[in-house]
């Protein structure tokens, strides 16, 4: 055993661990040490569409608290450093073409303007629309706008199918560098208490039944690391991870595949928003490739009606538009690496942006060599993370972020540090603790809700 003692272990150096560590460092002055298999941030923390929103549904506001919060620490270290992780307040864009779904997106509005997401602005010209402030990395505006007047959509986003027939612009959302935002924590996190090895984590040693040391495995070696808290952050080895200390969750994990392209024909304007298509959609194929297709059991799916959800955006300096879509996921007990993908994905991806924005069918033949790059959501049933103590005294969860990771983690490792530090707690914890799947009444209530938040 080393003869360096550490307040706090935590097992991760994803964006949940390092701003756990951060939190811990930083607000309660904690002795920290980092460890990963690998260099931080490299697992699945740069797979995402690097995105945040605070537009959650319900069945209660706990997943809004926690975003609101999240968001708030976001802007404020965009403030101190800077906006060294170009923290960008674009708004996401939920765009249909169809009145059934109109319907359904102001309901949505509504229902989210009564959860406490902010007001729902009826814009009916395009005089009443504020355009969103691109210098600063903190939005002016929160709520929605929903924009039925044709004209005024043509005006505010030209780019979109011209038969879209109503949108919603959620105004707390953005976009920013993952990578950046995690390495400006972490080295934060190193200039006061926290340290960072690489080394794999092997269990735990308890003492009267508490954690009293940690166990890593560095250069075929196993050590033995002196601490009495130790904080689960491993990612999609959430699962495996538990089971080396004898615990288990209800916890899966399914495959996400994301793509880029150069738009080089600047179809998609650089201060677009998020932009999603909320309805189903038929893949723009010629008469001549449909018949193709049909005659082959390996492509005739792809003439099938696809689920909406389709949604990009520009990333970065350059001309890169990326591309995501939850088409196909696959969910397994244990995520398997490298990841492997359907070869058609890229195809079908950029077809399905192409409904949502015409112009991008110019992409079609041939299409440009696309970035395909994947990761794994860790989500229980209901869709919400493990934030909190588990069974062992001395261990806790910090994970399950399925497809919020990046924007939920500095308000997720600021609230287990709190669980750490028995600080007081705010009213939305409670509705994150690994114990809830303990009470039986809580199991029989998410079969019933119908919203998970998943885009």
């Amino acid at each position: 055993m080393t003869d360096k003692f550490y307040d706090v272990v935590v097992c991760g150096a994803g964006m949940a661990g390092i701003a756990t560590a951060y939190s811990l460092a930083i607000k309660f002055q904690k002795r920290v040490l980092l460890i990963d298999e690998g260099a931080p941030l490299s697992l699945t923390s740069d797979k995402s569409t690097e995105c945040y929103r605070n537009w959650w549904g319900g069945p209660d506001n706990a997943m809004l608290s926690l975003m609101n919060r999240s968001i708030s620490l976001m802007e404020e270290h965009a403030v101190k450093s800077n906006n060294s992780f170009q923290m960008r307040p674009h708004g996401y864009l939920f765009v249909t073409k169809n009145n059934n779904e109109a319907e359904q997106l102001y309901k949505q509005a509504k229902d989210a303007e009564l959860l406490g997401i902010g007001c729902l602005r009826e814009i009916t010209k395009f005089s009443k629309y504020k355009l969103n402030n691109f210098e600063s990395p903190i939005s002016d505006q929160d709520g929605s706008d929903f924009i039925t007047n044709k004209e005024t959509i043509k005006t505010l986003f030209p780019y979109l199918n011209k038969d879209t027939e109503a949108i919603l612009h959620v105004r707390r959302c953005g976009s920013l560098s993952a990578q950046q935002l995690g390495m400006h924590l972490l080295e934060k996190a190193r200039e006061k208490s926290c340290e960072f090895q690489t080394g794999k984590f092997t269990g735990i040693e308890t003492s009267g039944g508490k954690v009293s040391s940690v166990t890593i495995e560095q250069d075929g070696i196993e050590n033995s690391i002196a601490t009495d808290t130790l904080v689960l952050a491993p990612g999609p080895h959430l699962k495996n991870t538990l089971e080396k200390i004898g615990l288990d969750l209800p916890v899966l994990v399914e495959k996400h595949v994301k793509i880029s392209l150069p738009d080089t024909l600047n179809v998609v304007p650089r201060d677009a928003p998020l932009i999603i298509w909320n309805d189903p959609i038929e893949l723009p194929w010629t008469n001549e490739e449909k018949s193709h297709l049909a005659e082959s059991p390996e492509t005739e799916w792809l003439l099938k009606t696809f689920p909406p959800g389709v949604h990009g955006r520009p990333v970065g300096a350059g001309n890169q538009v990326l591309m995501y879509w939850t088409y196909d996921c696959e969910t397994s007990t244990y995520p398997k690496f490298p990841i492997e993908w359907d070869p058609y994905l890229p195809d079908v991806t950029l077809r399905g942006m192409a409904v949502m924005v015409p112009g991008l069918e110019k992409y079609f033949d041939p299409m440009p060599r696309p970035y395909v790059d994947g990761g794994y959501y860790t989500k229980t049933e209901e869709n919400r993370p493990l934030i909190g103590p588990l069974k062992i005294p001395g261990a806790f969860v910090c994970g399950a972020f399925s497809g919020f990771g990046i924007m939920s983690a500095c308000g997720a490792g600021e609230l287990l540090a709190r669980h750490i530090a028995n600080a007081d707690l705010p009213d939305y914890a409670d509705a994150f603790l690994p114990s809830r799947y303990e009470d039986p009444l809580y199991l029989e209530d998410i079969k019933k809700w119908v919203v998970d938040g998943q885009l």
